[in-house]
């Protein structure tokens, strides 16, 4: 599988997720070898009881970041499974485009480690992700 066999593939796989398109609504913006984007147009059903974004948004938009962040670094035939998360708030999001930037800082055949921010339009940021990814060969499904 070549680079760019792979990130077609992650392309392919977040397209076919109804969870991250239909439910959230999130898009792929830059989508290259250890770095991804995941844009989200952040609109009144995205809001917590005090009309700002929910923390467990932005901690599934770290999540994906950096998982498909990981997998766009990942040799054929491999997978990855996320061994932790940690999420540290920084500022209140509102309604607007938040992105969430992944970026893979570290993966060999058994571990990996990825970074995401979490900012609004205007760049501020709200939230930095770290996580830990455990590698393994792929399974036959």
């Amino acid at each position: 599988m070549t680079e760019r066999d792979r990130l077609e593939e992650v392309r392919e796989r977040f397209e076919r997720s109804r969870f991250h398109t239909s439910f959230l609504g999130a898009r792929l913006g830059r989508v290259s070898r250890g770095e991804v984007d995941v844009e989200l147009d952040v609109g009144p059903q995205h809001l917590n009881l005090f009309g700002t974004m929910h923390g467990g948004l932005i901690a599934t938009l770290a999540d994906t970041a950096t998982g498909l962040a990981m997998l766009t670094a990942l040799e054929a035939g491999t997978t990855h499974l996320t061994t932790s998360l940690s999420v540290t708030f920084l500022a209140s999001g509102r309604a607007g485009v938040v992105t969430s930037r992944g970026r893979v800082l570290k993966h060999g055949r058994r571990f990996g480690y990825a970074e995401a921010d979490v900012v609004n339009e205007a760049g501020d940021l709200l939230a930095r992700a770290t996580a830990t990814f455990t590698i393994l060969p792929e399974r036959d499904q």
